[in-house]
Formats: structure tokens, C-alpha cells, sequence
């Protein structure tokens, strides 16, 4: 199959630089290059990711945490009263 792909001129380089000192074609040279990736083995921490976690204080009392967006929008309203508050 034919395709286009755009390489950046140092690969360019290098892959015909190993292909003519192997003594293959450049089309032999990239399949060979790209097969060696798509085989090696993904190294596990390659594959995890680790998220931060904060701690965030305790729950207040008769908060139910199961309507969480609620709690936030409450939350944030009574934030924007005390700053009313405080600019009169």
C-alpha cells in the first residue's frame, strides 16, 4: 500500500544512512524500524498514570455528599454573599 508521511529530516537521514550502510533498500529500512516499535514491549510504567490527591478537610455535619454539585453551588453562593458583604 502506498501512503505519504511527512518525517523530520534528521530521521530522514539516519533511516537512509542505516539503509545504505546495510546494504537495503530505504523501504526495507522503515518497514524494518517500524515493526521493531509496533513489537517492543510496552514497559509498565510507560502505561501507569498517577493522579495527585489532596486532602480536603472533613465533611460538615448533615452534608450529603451524594449531591455534590448542589453542595458546590451552595457552597460558592454563600462565598459571593460574604464577599457582598464585605465591599459595603
Amino acid at each position: 500500500m502506498r501512503t505519504t508521511i511527512d518525517l523530520d529530516e534528521s530521521i530522514l537521514a539516519r533511516l537512509r544512512e542505516d539503509s545504505h550502510r546495510e546494504g537495503i533498500s530505504f523501504r526495507a529500512m522503515l518497514h524494518r524500524v517500524i515493526l521493531r516499535g509496533l513489537d517492543a514491549p510496552v514497559r509498565a510504567e510507560e502505561m501507569q498514570y498517577a493522579a495527585p490527591s489532596f486532602a480536603m478537610g472533613k465533611v460538615r455535619e448533615g452534608i450529603n455528599l451524594v449531591k455534590a454539585l448542589q453542595l458546590a453551588g451552595e457552597l460558592e453562593d454563600e462565598e459571593r454573599l460574604r464577599t457582598l458583604e464585605r465591599g459595603r
